[in-house]
């Protein structure tokens, strides 16, 4: 084994940096040049893989009228902005070899959401143990929420 002057960790916490440096204020022109020849609507064609195609009579952003197209970009500079700290976690995610689920679970309030749970998993779990995950987290949540019987 050889000796190293950092860790695993020390390397997990650097890409969490410098992953989260990349989100920090974001260019606001370099959000418009991004969306410029993207189409504002996508479908999925293979979740598998995460292909998109651009959804049926979908239009180009840069095809919007300057002020929807300004407006849109304003918005999607906020939401970057405004974005949670992630980084750490998709870096651990990475490393351990783990994949995001799209399933998702989340309480709803009258002001939001009150919490949101995402899922991550080996590759090679299988679907219907992947489907026991989520259904059965959700199941044991349920259970101690006010009306749950």
């Amino acid at each position: 084994m050889t000796e190293r002057p950092y860790t695993d960790e020390d390397l997990r916490a650097e890409a969490a940096r410098q992953h989260a440096t990349l989100t920090e204020d974001p260019d606001y022109m370099g959000v418009g040049e991004q969306m410029g020849d993207r189409y504002v609507r996508y479908d999925v064609v293979d979740p598998e893989h995460g292909d998109l195609m651009p959804a049926p009579g979908a239009q180009r952003w840069d095809e919007l009228g300057e002020d929807e197209f300004d407006e849109a970009q304003r918005k999607i500079h906020d939401l970057i902005n405004g974005a949670a700290y992630t980084s750490e976690w998709a870096i651990n995610l990475g490393a351990d070899g783990l994949e995001p689920l799209p399933e998702q679970l989340s309480a709803q309030t009258d002001n939001g959401p009150w919490f949101r749970l995402h899922f991550a998993v080996r590759p090679d779990m299988p679907d219907h143990m992947r489907r026991a995950l989520v259904e059965g987290v959700a199941l044991e949540i349920a259970k101690h929420f006010p009306g749950a019987d």
